[in-house]
């Protein structure tokens, strides 16, 4: 999926199947506006995450359990308008679907139908396999996110890697089946290592994106503000490939010297003969909002 005709081409989950089989590779960016969903189709990036993320990045707030329902249906709908020929994949937040089944079908089909979204990514392991078939029978496109799960990063102190023992290995192999079993449409692996997740895609039959899990994976995704230099730090698997926070800073810097220096632009004029027609009205006091 990387030649022009391609990128220009709608980009659909069937689309990413058909590359998936045929040994292609597709790249996934998050992703919270429109206009920055406009320019990432551009750039031919096929699937546009809106990743709770946005709780961190957008918002300024500590961990991504933060994100509301409301707020990330909004932020979908956004940014499937500014690319409506591309994958848009929205996250389901924070107890959006772990306290029942009812809440996860009515809460997916938001992101459907008000999000517009091509499927939506759940945080979940084998003992989810009943969640996820109910959701695919009722045509829910999910995105099985197994691996290291940031909505779980309370119960261990932080985020790590997983899969770096045999066992735990094993587990996210059977975790990628069962759910794969359950109707997954996509599989998605964070934080694992390269040989656990080759294992994963050699053994799955549906695309299998990788977030920090090495180069097997059929796609990647990283948080665009760590790819363009806006985070203070990144992990080491998302290398900035532009350094927009020093660019932003300068420009800023420079647009704030020359509004102080009195340098703004003087961009509309009077049609001609109007400022005279002002003076004199100024000096007479007549017109229509002159004081009585």
């Amino acid at each position: 999926m990387a030649s022009d005709a391609e990128r220009t081409a709608p980009v659909t989950l069937r689309s990413l199947s058909r590359a998936a089989r045929s040994g292609g590779r597709f790249a996934c960016l998050t992703c919270y506006d429109a206009t920055t969903a406009r320019w990432l189709a551009r750039a031919g990036v096929e699937v546009l995450l809106v990743g709770d993320t946005a709780a961190e990045v957008i918002l300024g707030l500590p961990g991504t359990i933060h994100a509301s329902m409301d707020f990330l249906v909004q932020l979908t709908a956004a940014v499937k308008r500014g690319a409506p020929d591309r994958v848009v994949m929205a996250d389901m937040p924070f107890m959006s679907y772990q306290a029942s089944v009812e809440d996860a079908l009515r809460n997916g089909a938001r992101f459907l139908t008000e999000g517009t979204a091509d499927c939506v990514k759940l945080e979940v392991d084998r003992h989810s396999v009943p969640l996820v078939e109910r959701m695919a029978r009722a045509g829910i496109p999910v995105v099985a996110h197994i691996g290291s799960r940031p909505q779980q990063a309370k119960m261990k102190g932080g985020n790590f890697a997983v899969g770096r023992t045999a066992e735990e290995a094993m587990a996210l192999v059977h975790d990628a089946a069962a759910l794969e079993a359950a109707g997954a449409t996509l599989l998605l692996v964070e934080a694992c290592p390269g040989e656990v997740s080759r294992v994963i895609v050699d053994r799955a039959t549906v695309p299998v994106i990788g977030c920090g899990a090495g180069p097997a994976c059929h796609g990647q995704v990283v948080v665009l503000q760590d790819l363009l230099g806006l985070s203070d730090w990144q992990p080491a698997f998302a290398r900035p490939e532009a350094q927009l926070g020093d660019a932003i800073k300068a420009a800023a810097a420079a647009w704030a010297g020359r509004v102080r220096s009195g340098g703004a632009e003087d961009a509309y004029r009077m049609g001609e003969g109007e400022a005279d027609r002002l003076r004199a009205m100024l000096s007479t006091g007549t017109g229509t909002h002159a004081k009585a």
